[in-house]
């Protein structure tokens, strides 16, 4: 029994691992420009099928796909914050249905190009298994990008607290107009937030091809987990989404492994609505001051 709930545990901390790189985009976007991308799941299944077809076409390695999933999905994300920067009245509102729009019409043009198979990587090396302390089994893939994924965490972490353009991006989160009076350009500011999006989604779709199995339906699934990881996280928190994204991963494999595979989306939700109950700033969020 130990075993087998090592063994869920293990997986669930490497799932947690690409859920956060996932998690990341949304909430950096939304720390900037207080809206939520519900086309970042399809986003990231953009990457995936950007892997896909560098397989399947120039015969490449996914993770050699890497830098022509940026180009597109980089591109793609800019041009969304093209579209919602021309929303002037109740951002809030009118991003959320743009940004549904926008993801159904993705999800239809991934249908229409790639049909509705499901696709996975035919590399061997990435669903070798590799075996440790002859106790805990993964594969290949599942261990790179869970290893990437603490890479890439740590590396957004440093570049918010310690470069130029992080703290800039930081101070737009903060105060907007406060922001302008020290040089500051919001839209700049806005524009790289949506570029770093791009490339934490580009990484988290190769990873998922890598990995697991996709299809065109499978965006809105993402985004979902995305946004359930951020509130567990707290809005701002980067080491919080990465501890969050875990926490998701690991009841999420406890729930199969102990109950049914029918009941994984179900413990996720319940977990969400716990935690928005209990502590509605989130596990690793600032509470608010009043007054």
């Amino acid at each position: 029994m130990f075993e087998l709930f090592a063994q869920s545990a293990f997986s669930g901390v490497l799932a947690g691992a690409y859920y956060a790189l996932i998690a990341l985009g949304l909430a950096l976007v939304f720390g900037t420009m207080r809206v939520i991308n519900l086309a970042h799941g399809e986003l990231v299944l953009l990457a995936a099928y950007v892997a896909y077809s560098a397989e399947n076409k120039l015969h490449l390695d996914p993770l050699a796909s890497l830098p022509l999933a940026v180009a597109v999905v980089g591109l793609t994300s800019i041009a969304v914050y093209g579209l919602l920067s021309r929303i002037k009245k109740d951002r809030e509102l009118n991003s959320l249905i743009l940004t549904f729009g926008l993801g159904v019409i993705m999800t239809n043009a991934i249908l229409m190009i790639w049909s509705a198979d499901i696709h996975s990587t035919s590399v061997p090396w990435h669903h070798d298994a590799i075996i440790l302390a002859d106790l805990l089994f993964a594969m290949n893939s599942e261990v790179f990008f869970g290893v990437a994924g603490l890479v890439v965490v740590a590396g957004l972490w440093w570049w918010l607290e310690k470069t130029w353009y992080g703290r800039a991006l930081r101070a737009v989160a903060s105060n907007r107009d406060a922001a302008k009076l020290m040089g500051i350009n919001p839209q700049f500011t806005e524009i790289l937030s949506f570029a770093v999006a791009g490339l934490l989604a580009s990484v988290a779709g190769i990873a998922i091809y890598s990995a697991k199995v996709i299809q065109p339906s499978l965006g809105h699934h993402l985004t979902v987990k995305a946004f359930i990881i951020t509130v567990l996280a707290g809005m701002g928190s980067v080491p919080g989404v990465l501890l969050g994204g875990m926490l998701l991963g690991i009841v999420e494999n406890l729930t199969v492994t102990l109950a049914s595979s029918a009941l994984q989306e179900l413990a996720g939700m319940v977990l969400f609505l716990v935690v928005l109950l209990v502590m509605p700033s989130g596990l690793f969020g600032r509470v608010r001051r009043r007054g």
